[in-house]
């Protein structure tokens, strides 16, 4: 079996004050405090959440 790619994400900045959307991304990605991690698969769908809220998070591959 072939091991799913990942990566860990952490939320470095608020999501208050932010557009709706941005903050529901934040949420989907179950991230909703500052200094929360998850790890998270490497799909094209996670990767484009990520990118709108990349100015929030902080990417470790």
């Amino acid at each position: 079996m072939s091991e799913a790619k990942t990566f860990k994400v952490t939320q470095i900045a608020s999501g208050n004050g932010r557009k709706p959307g941005q903050q529901a991304t934040l949420i989907g990605l179950g991230l909703n405090k500052i200094g929360r991690e998850k790890v998270l698969e490497d799909t094209p769908s996670t990767r484009g959440m990520v990118s709108k809220v990349a100015h929030l998070v902080k990417v470790e591959d």
